[in-house]
């Protein structure tokens, strides 16, 4: 029962269940960026480009051969049309990120920046005893 009690510890910390979040939040958000890339970004700069689709620009090393049924060939290829695409996907998520990162450093340097009350100089508290003997 040790070990059992050890791993509820370590799956209920606070860093833990933070971190499960932010991969279930990651996910979902990399599916958004997917979409914004492949069918909102992509068609117009395809269009800018004279209807190119960069997702089906690839470079065929070994072209398939499906004519025979029981003996089909897969082709070869290098697909760099979608690797441009995921190139632009890993853009916009950093940029996103460095915008988040960006708001999170301005909202914890507001916080630094207010000034701590200076310290008790000696001569205040001097005064200070010096009141309170007065009153005795």
């Amino acid at each position: 029962m040790g070990m059992l009690k050890e791993f509820k510890e370590f799956a209920m910390r606070g860093n833990v269940v933070d971190l499960a979040v932010g991969v279930v939040i990651g996910a979902a958000f990399g599916k958004i960026v997917t979409s914004l890339v492949d069918q909102i970004i992509m068609p117009p700069i395809g269009v800018l480009t004279g209807g190119v689709d960069f997702s089906a620009m690839k470079w065929v090393l070994k072209p398939g051969d499906d004519s025979d049924p029981k003996h089909k060939i897969a082709e070869v290829a290098i697909q760099y049309g979608a690797f441009i695409n995921v190139v632009i996907q890993f853009l916009i998520i950093a940029f996103a990120i460095f915008l988040v990162v960006k708001a999170i450093n301005r909202f914890t340097r507001r916080e630094e920046a207010a000034p701590a009350p200076p310290p008790p100089t000696e001569t205040l508290l001097t005064e200070i005893r010096d009141l309170l003997k007065q009153q005795r």
